[in-house]
């Protein structure tokens, strides 16, 4: 059914298309607080499990080799839980459940979750992991909120309002994406648990820069809050480590793509893996 005759027989049966169990999908403010209040909670869960962590973890593996621990599954089970109250209609795909997954739904929307990313670097205990939920509406994250329970600080955007840094207990404050000067070094930020070969040759052909390592998705924080030009990944990633900081980088200015200059998208579904991407500051 086209959109204007499917939006016509929904106002007659007096529903709205745009509406998840009464909330309007498109007031994005609100929405866009709901999800940092869902994220601070899966946080809070989070750190319940890292603040014993020293006495001893255990590790489990998943079918991958990748580890999987208590926080991993707890933050998923606040995040589902919390999510299917706020919109029931919804799709959920999550890290730690894929299975259940059934698709997007009509409109090409759901929400893409990763309740605990950076897993390694809960365990290494550096504080460099995130809590990642975004909104997927036709293959792009149009709202994304990455939270960093241990290190106090959210990052969140949604389109048509921006991108945003909070810090525990203060205001929010607008971030945007910096644009590299010609002939000043170029700032990249790259994976502290995944470089290689491809990493090397791409720093190579770049000509002068400076590399900080760091862990999760605060690697897209940081070119989406100007403190660094370029984090290219160019080793495996899924849907759900790269969705909210995404929004958030392109939301601040900057831009997110893959190898051969697409947008990176989130469309289909049957392919959890991203291609290589570069995420870059505003106009590189």
């Amino acid at each position: 059914m086209p959109s204007r005759q499917r939006r016509l027989a929904a106002a007659r049966a007096g529903r709205d298309p745009d509406r998840i169990a009464g909330r309007d999908v498109t007031d994005r403010p609100e929405l866009l607080d709901r999800i940092v209040a869902i994220a601070g909670a899966a946080g809070d869960e989070i750190m319940a499990v890292y603040a014993r962590a020293a006495a001893g973890l255990a590790i489990n593996r998943k079918a991958d080799n990748s580890p999987l621990t208590e926080a991993d599954e707890r933050a998923h089970r606040l995040i589902a839980t919390r999510l299917a109250a706020l919109s029931p209609a919804l799709p959920l795909l999550s890290e730690e459940d894929v299975a259940s997954f059934p698709g997007p739904d009509r409109q090409g929307r759901y929400w893409l979750v990763d309740p605990l990313d950076g897993t390694k670097e809960f365990i290494k205990r550096n504080g460099e992991f995130t809590v990642n939920i975004a909104l997927i509406e036709a293959g792009r994250p149009v709202l994304g909120v990455v939270h960093a329970p241990a290190l106090g600080v959210s990052y969140l955007a949604a389109e048509g309002i921006g991108a945003f840094r909070q810090t525990r207990g203060a205001a929010r404050q607008s971030i945007a994406a910096a644009k590299h000067r010609p002939g000043t070094v170029w700032r990249v930020v790259g994976s502290r648990s995944h470089g290689g070969d491809r990493l090397a040759a791409f720093l190579a052909d770049l000509g002068e820069y400076e590399l900080a390592p760091m862990g999760s998705s605060l690697k897209f924080c940081l070119v989406a809050e100007g403190q660094a030009d370029l984090y290219p990944r160019l080793g495996p990633t899924s849907l759900w480590d790269t969705g909210a900081a995404q929004c958030v980088v392109e939301q601040a200015g900057g831009s997110v793509r893959t190898l051969e200059g697409r947008p990176l998208g989130y469309a289909d579904t049957g392919q959890l893996l991203n291609p290589y991407f570069v995420a870059a500051g505003a106009v590189c």
